[in-house]
């Protein structure tokens, strides 16, 4: 649970969020030095032996569907400005009704009903682009039984002329439109899923195009998208070979034709491709539904027409198509995949290292079979839409802003040590927050160094006395080099270890907080405004608050205690400046009267 400050100190109503915890959580802290620069949560839970870190970001989340009617078995979609109101509009192939339907944007996310226009038989796939040069923009839809594209030129005002049709090969199922021979007029791609092959059609630029020429493909090609791979100004093209379980590469020489293809392996069933720079290196990467194995593969691109071997990310059961977007506004790519026995899509939030986050899943209608992203109420905000193959309908998602955490990762403590502390900070100056952790089981406390990618050392351990209960870090000789304090609740003492530039720790001194005093909690300030740093602790046994002052070489006094009455067992303690004289005075909490003690320095 989490309560956002107000500038008033105030605090807003709590926020829940679903990480739900299977064991006691006993410490908790908090950062924000990690490479996102976002706020982290760390956990650490009773008689568990590790630790959890838990980092914020926005997840990226969507508003509940609205679904508009289209016609039957809605089975592909995609986006345009058609009236040139500056609102995206819908454009959907249905293959039972042999129709494209048309639903015009408004300004506030939402659609008009369905305007339907015929196509050939069975229309699998649509796309679009101005084929005529008339800045308005057209439609191609993938006549999957005739073996024909079908050209609807657009008026500019949301209406279409009737089709004209053009043969393709055998079985064409998806389509994409681009520049292939760069004469600034633009051509079509069809894979033939019968053929082995896909189709280029070259425009003229006057809504007729040249015969098609064939280029071998894998195995029941299905998917197309794209892209620049090999960084030569002339775009290629990437197929998913859904027969045998891999990607075609066909670079292209900028001329209309292309080279012979390069595989790729992928997941089982590849369904559905999209292109997108996934690691910010300026190189175009491919990702992939495989519906084989409710996977996402991602192939990273080289920038020479050659990819890394695939990673593969978890996504619902049977994902079906694909799109990429920033849905979260942090400059990294984001994946929308659709999964077509569960009815649902999957968010899978981009690092921007190549990476992904676990998938975030929202609700569709039955049979999601396409997906397509844009802007459609214009509020800086990607939303999806989404085909419903068996309701006869598209689920627009709105998107919105919303900060959540992600369960980054376990850092584990050994066996027994049963961590009850741990406090947060940069112990090797390379500008990361490490993690020292108190582990009352084992008698001693461990170093986590954090790498650059969020990551953390195996934990290196030091010698504590008996039953080490609460950690803190300062500065306590002076050489800029944080260094750590502990109590070890049943040896009557703290420990104290000064550190090292690389991390590394020197062997504990110990300094008693007074026979039978059993300290619980410590923590550290400058209480007498001499710059150097003391150290305050709660004296479980013997009822009171002890403080020692720090000559600043890493040594302290005598405690000196303060007395919190007989039986209130203080448990825990906090420091701060409370009435705003500018000496620190501390808040005690007693876990035997079940009350606080406010101790207000007077000098």
């Amino acid at each position: 649970v989490t309560f956002l400050g107000n500038e008033n100190g105030a605090f807003e109503n709590q926020a829940s969020y679903g990480i739900k915890f299977d064991f006691y959580p006993v410490a908790i802290s908090t950062s924000s030095l990690n490479q996102y620069e976002r706020s982290e949560i760390f956990v650490a839970y009773d008689g568990i032996d590790y630790i959890d870190v838990f980092i914020t970001y926005n997840l990226g989340s969507f508003s509940h569907d609205i679904k508009y009617s289209t016609g039957s078995w809605p089975r592909s979609v995609a986006l345009g400005d058609f009236n040139k109101d500056t609102y995206l509009d819908i454009v959907v192939a249905s293959q039972w009704s042999n129709t494209i339907s048309i639903l015009l944007g408004y300004s506030d996310g939402s659609f008009a009903n369905q305007t339907q226009y015929s196509t050939g038989y069975e229309p699998w796939s649509v796309a679009v682009g101005d084929f005529n040069n008339d800045t308005h923009l057209d439609i191609v839809a993938a006549n999957y039984q005739e073996n024909t594209v079908s050209i609807l030129l657009g008026y500019g005002n949301g209406s279409f002329a009737n089709q004209t049709k053009y043969p393709t090969g055998f079985g064409p199922h998806s389509v994409a439109v681009a520049d292939f021979d760069n004469d600034n007029k633009l051509d079509i791609v069809v894979t033939n899923w019968h053929g082995k092959t896909i189709s280029i059609l070259l425009g003229y630029g006057n809504d007729s195009f040249v015969n098609h020429r064939k280029y071998a493909t894998g195995y029941l090609p299905r998917p197309v998208a794209v892209g620049d791979f090999d960084n030569d100004s002339h775009l290629d093209i990437v197929i998913g070979n859904y027969g045998d379980n891999t990607v075609s590469i066909l670079l292209g020489y900028g001329n209309g034709s292309f080279a012979n293809h390069i595989i790729c392996s992928t997941g089982p069933r590849p369904g559905s491709v999209a292109v997108g720079d996934s690691n910010n290196d300026t190189q175009l990467d491919i990702v992939i539904a495989n519906y084989g194995d409710n996977t996402v593969s991602i192939l990273l691109g080289h920038g020479n027409g050659s990819f890394a071997n695939q990673m593969k990310y978890s996504a619902g059961s049977g994902p079906q198509a694909v799109a990429v977007g920033d849905f979260n506004n942090d400059n990294k790519l984001d994946i929308v995949v659709t999964n077509w026995n569960d009815n649902t899509m999957s968010i899978l939030l981009g690092r921007g290292d190549g990476v992904f986050k676990k998938q975030i899943i929202y609700a569709t209608g039955i049979s999601p079979s396409s997906v397509a992203v844009g802007d459609f109420n214009k509020d800086s905000q990607l939303d999806i839409v989404v085909a419903n193959l068996n309701m006869k309908s598209v689920s627009v998602y709105l998107g919105y802003l919303k900060e959540g955490f992600l369960q980054q990762t376990k850092l584990i403590t050994g066996n027994g040590s049963r961590p009850k502390s741990f406090a947060i900070g940069d112990f090797n100056k390379d500008g990361r927050i490490d993690v020292a952790v108190a582990n009352s089981g084992t008698n001693n406390i461990g170093i986590f160094l954090r790498y650059d990618n969020d990551s953390f050392t195996n934990h290196i351990t030091y010698s504590t006395d008996s039953s080490p209960r609460s950690i803190s870090k300062g500065d306590f000789n002076g050489d800029t080099i944080l260094d750590i304090v502990v109590v070890n609740r049943d040896s009557d003492n703290i420990g104290v270890f000064l550190g090292h530039s690389n991390g590394s720790f020197s062997s504990q001194q110990t300094f008693t907080t007074g026979s039978n005093s059993r300290p619980n909690m410590v923590t550290v300030a400058d209480f007498n405004n001499d710059t150097l740093l003391d150290v305050i602790v709660a004296n479980y046994g013997t009822n009171n608050i002890g403080v020692l002052l720090g000559y600043g070489n890493g040594s302290f006094q005598n405690v000196k205690p303060f007395s919190t009455d007989y039986g209130s067992h203080p448990f825990s303690i906090s420091v701060g400046d409370l009435d705003g004289d500018g000496k620190l005075d501390f808040v005690v909490a007693n876990e035997g009267d079940e009350n606080l003690n406010i101790f207000l320095q007077t000098c």
